[in-house]
């Protein structure tokens, strides 16, 4: 009876710490800043959305839980109590990290492939349909007709 209890009390402990680290996980990924006032803060966002962390795929650096993505968030947070405008703090960042921390990289010759090569692989498969489809056109033997009706007998 002692040993149920026991068992029971050391369960309900162990439930009880999950709950507390799953909670001091969650409380990590926050990371509040002083903003002086909401607009600066919906800046902040609005900024850290358009810049990629550098460690997840496909991830914006507001939303990345990486150590970088942490730093990165403090470094603009800096540049932006400096006085730098968003622009100023993209042209840093580009220029430590080039154009890849960019969601929208300018259009340039090192990022031409990467705004016009999806378009340039469809209109090269579209042009590969079309010759396809000209060269069966030209190659299908035409279809004699018989004469003869084709009945054996078998009214189906």
């Amino acid at each position: 009876m002692r040993r149920r209890l026991r068992h029971r009390a050391l369960g309900a402990l162990l439930q009880l710490g999950l709950l507390l680290f799953t909670g001091l996980a969650f409380a990590q990924a926050i990371d509040p800043l002083p903003f002086k006032d909401h607009a600066q803060e919906v800046r902040f966002q609005a900024l850290t959305r358009e810049l990629r962390c550098l460690v997840c795929q496909n991830e914006n650096l507001a939303d990345s839980n990486a150590d970088l993505a942490r730093d990165l968030r403090h470094e603009v947070f800096d540049l932006m109590q400096q006085g730098k405008s968003d622009d100023e703090i993209k042209q840093y960042l580009v220029d430590r990290y080039s154009d890849f921390v960019l969601y929208d990289p300018p259009v340039k010759s090192s990022t031409v492939l990467l705004w016009f090569g999806p378009l340039a692989i469809l209109l090269a498969g579209a042009v590969v349909v079309v010759v396809t489809v000209r060269r069966r056109g030209r190659a299908a033997p035409v279809a004699v007709q018989d004469e003869k009706p084709n009945d054996e007998g078998d009214d189906w």
